[in-house]
């Protein structure tokens, strides 16, 4: 029996309520709620071009109504392949208030990884931009896509800055061979051109499904994570309960979490729309562009990933900007290393606030308190209306005492309501309303949680999940290769990276670098392995399996062997 204890509880603040249960809403009812109330507030800026929260709502709403001309209808999928843009969240809300369910896909995506989140989610509508035209031009042909719609970097430009930016793709021939004139494509500016709106009604918040966000889980092929309304309000509300001290004053927000990734949508667009923050959307990171827009425009909040983090500080020429302006960072997908935390509280005077979460639980579970107690290594403290409990990895059904490792498991209104197309697995992650998240942890005796391992082999490499069996399957294509195994092995800044451990046909030989390049052709870039080791055979079980654990724990080894070298010198 699975005995759920709240020990935490005496660490919320004063303000957090013991007992939440947050309220059914749609999330597009939180734009409708800020453009109500503060109209005129800025809800984006993005270079020389701004939106208000009015603006937002109403331009939104627009394009929904063109969407629904266009043939969409509840419940038809809409993917939405654009970096972090104005027309981002602009295509966000739009979907929605068309009462289309978003996929929102990774633009690093190659043309078979799309391919395959396409076919699954049984998209009929895709939204994107020239510049990755190439990548989706064939889509079409095989895919069930009704209609396409391509917006431009330009289109989020005000005058000068649109004008230079068209002349600079025209002399460069971007985008010049989207076909604007077959009639499955349809340029931006058609689909946000008129005056009619369209506000479709939620009228079960937690059953309908607001989108598919895709996910290995713990490991395997991705699966769409169907999250409803009442899943993401509900996330938003329990983050809102925990942090009641963001309502306080009006924020500025740096968005250089990706939109496409369910911490980054559930921080930078639902929890900031929700506060109505202003928005700086940032699509590619750049270290040096980052501190020039910290500086620039003085966010208060920023969230961001342990990489991010670690690769501000190493940066040459930190102490030339200035990031005191930064009152809140929101860290989470991976573990933030103590020290990195405190360097970073110490630059900037803000409060770190880190978290624990997975796709499907909106994301967010767990929170280390903002103010009082927190513990080096600990994920925190479950949300308010969320239990947790810790149980025996071999069935799973049996709590196990406080201290003692076991699967976390957790329930609350943020859990999905399975997984798309696919009962079984659904069947298996949710059990008597208790999600199995697959992480190896234990509960000490105030009721915070530590993550130990991870039940399975997800690699987390810069805050971005990368599924082993992805890279197997393109490893085991190469020619050459007699048998692969992708492993994630620690590294300082990204936390991970994959290491490729290779089996060489007889007879052949081959150069890590060949590997490297026939992995870029056919991976996202963040997926391709950075290390290519070649062995005579791999390590397995009785039944054949390679044993992808032994090699992670022979690479840790190594490690620890060299750590110990370099201090005895």
């Amino acid at each position: 029996m699975i005995e759920a204890p709240r020990p935490w509880t005496k660490f919320y603040g004063p303000d957090t309520p013991l007992n939440f249960e947050p309220q059914a809403m749609a999330v597009q009812d939180y734009l409708a709620q800020a453009a109500r109330n503060t109209p005129e507030r800025k809800a984006i800026v993005f270079q020389n071009w701004s939106m208000t929260y009015a603006e937002l709502d109403r331009v939104s709403g627009v394009m929904a109504a063109n969407l629904r001309r266009l043939g969409l209808r509840p419940g038809t999928r809409v993917a939405i392949l654009l970096p972090n843009l104005p027309q981002t969240l602009i295509s966000f809300f739009a979907v929605l208030k068309a009462g289309g369910t978003l996929v929102m896909m990774n633009p690093l995506y190659m043309e078979k990884e799309l391919r395959d989140q396409i076919t699954d989610s049984g998209a009929e509508f895709l939204i994107t931009m020239d510049l990755l035209w190439a990548k989706v031009k064939d889509l079409r042909k095989q895919m069930r896509l009704k209609k396409i719609l391509i917006t431009s970097i330009a289109d989020a430009l005000a005058f000068p800055l649109s004008q230079l930016y068209r002349i600079n793709a025209w002399k460069q021939k971007m985008g010049k061979d989207v076909p604007y004139g077959d009639g499955d494509i349809m340029p931006w500016k058609e689909a946000v051109k008129g005056q009619e709106t369209h506000a479709h009604i939620v009228s079960d918040p937690r059953q309908e499904v607001a989108m598919l966000q895709y996910t290995g889980g713990t490991t395997g092929v991705p699966k769409g994570v169907m999250l409803t309304h009442y899943n993401l309000t509900a996330n938003v509300q329990q983050c809102l309960a925990m942090l009641p001290e963001l309502k306080t004053k009006h924020h500025t927000l740096l968005a250089v979490l990706p939109f496409f990734h369910i911490f980054g949508l559930t921080v930078c667009i639902n929890l900031s729309v929700a506060l109505a923050v202003t928005i700086i959307p940032f699509p590619r990171l750049v270290v040096d562009d980052l501190l020039k827009a910290i500086q620039k425009f003085k966010p208060t909040i920023f969230p961001a990933v342990p990489a991010i983090f670690m690769a501000m500080l190493q940066h040459k020429k930190l102490k030339e900007y200035r990031l005191s302006s930064i009152d809140y960072c929101i860290s989470g997908s991976a573990p933030l290393p103590v020290e990195v935390m405190a360097q970073f509280e110490q630059i900037t005077n803000a409060e770190i606030i880190e978290g624990y979460g997975l796709t499907e639980a909106s994301p967010v579970t767990h929170f280390n308190p903002l103010h009082g107690k927190r513990k080096a290594g600990s994920i925190g403290i479950p949300m308010p209306g969320t239990e947790a409990a810790i149980v025996n990895m071999e069935g799973g059904a049996v709590s196990v005492p406080t201290g003692k490792l076991g699967e976390l498991v957790i329930r609350g209104p943020q859990v999905m309501l399975g997984y798309w197309n696919r009962p079984d697995e659904t069947a298996s992650a949710v059990r008597n309303t208790w999600l199995y998240t697959g992480d190896i942890a234990y509960m000490d005796e105030d009721g915070f949680y530590f993550i130990m391992d991870r039940k399975k082999d997800l690699i987390i490499s810069g805050g971005y999940n990368i599924y082993p069996r992805d890279v197997d399957e393109v490893l085991y294509e190469h020619p050459k290769v007699k048998e692969a195994v992708a492993v994630g092995i620690p590294h300082p800044t990204r936390g991970e990276i994959v290491k490729a451990f290779i089996v060489p046909k007889q007879g052949e030989k081959i150069e890590p670098s060949e590997i490297i390049a026939f992995c870029n052709q056919r991976l996202a870039k963040y997926k391709v392995p950075r290390r290519v080791e070649f062995r005579e055979e791999l390590p397995k079980t009785l039944v054949g399996k390679v044993l992808r654990r032994a090699l992670r724990q022979e690479e840790m080894e190594k490690m620890e062997k060299k750590r110990q070298a370099r201090m005895s010198r």
